[in-house]
């Protein structure tokens, strides 16, 4: 897992977990807002975009690194992490693996209810898939299908052209199989959950359970929004409802 930090350093850490696909620059519109204030760390998870070169092994393996590098980095605890999708799926196995590793915690759109059917058809589906991930136009597919502003569609096809076929098996295998820890009942973290409307009845399903789950956690399901959009699409509504996190 690789890092990139803007603002003070003296100031409260504020750490940024990105979606399956995207990188440190899906965060950029949050970064502006908040570097004057926070020190913001955008993580670059393992198999993706700058961190290519080091294989995604799995969720767990990925929290592990991560907790490793808080502990080792920042005194094992920070103000705020934030995730979305598989970055969000790995929050919520550091909140597991460390309950008090942050302060405050963002969980959005984190699958955690295994779709057994999907993480079946990994292998055969990233077969016929991966040999288009280089071409502009599927790319332009997908990145409608993650709800990609088109101000980033540039920084998402170079670095998704990037993931090797070992990293997309293990991410799609990885997101697909992943259900709530055991430990994550003992986080000390206080949570905002995020679902979008118009996001699968499972993460929806996944989102109320994520709620259940953490002691004293808020969710909200955030109107005509799909997945990732939230973070992506609607940056002014996330860090309001950031702040109000922070408020409360």
């Amino acid at each position: 897992m690789h890092f990139k930090t803007f603002g003070n350093k003296d100031k409260p850490v504020i750490l940024f977990l990105h979606g399956g696909g995207l990188s440190w620059w899906s965060w950029k519109p949050q970064i502006e807002e908040l570097r004057y204030d926070f020190f913001v760390v955008t993580a670059i998870i393992e198999g993706h975009g700058e961190a290519a070169e080091t294989p995604f092994v799995s969720i767990q393996k990925s929290a592990e690194n991560l907790v490793k590098t808080i502990n080792e980095q920042y005194g094992g605890r920070i103000f705020a992490i934030c995730g979305l999708s598989i970055g969000a799926q790995i929050l919520v196995e550091a909140l597991a693996q460390k309950p008090d590793i942050t302060e405050y915690a963002v969980i959005e759109s984190a699958l955690v209810i295994p779709m057994k059917i999907m993480a079946a058809l990994t292998v055969p589906l990233c077969d016929l898939s991966y040999g288009l991930i280089k071409k502009r136009w599927f790319a332009k597919l997908q990145g409608k299908t993650l709800n990609i502003p088109d101000d980033l569609f540039e920084s998402y096809l170079e670095d998704s052209s990037r993931m090797t076929k070992e990293s997309l098996i293990n991410i799609t295998k990885s997101n697909g199989n992943y259900s709530i820890p055991v430990g994550l009942k003992k986080t000390k973290a206080k949570a905002l959950i995020l679902v979008g409307e118009k996001e699968l009845g499972m993460m929806k399903r996944s989102a109320m359970l994520l709620n259940e789950t953490i002691s004293g956690s808020r969710l909200v399901i955030v109107e005509k929004s799909g997945h990732g959009e939230i973070s992506l699409n609607a940056s002014g509504k996330y860090l309001a409802l950031l702040f109000e996190l922070f408020q409360s």
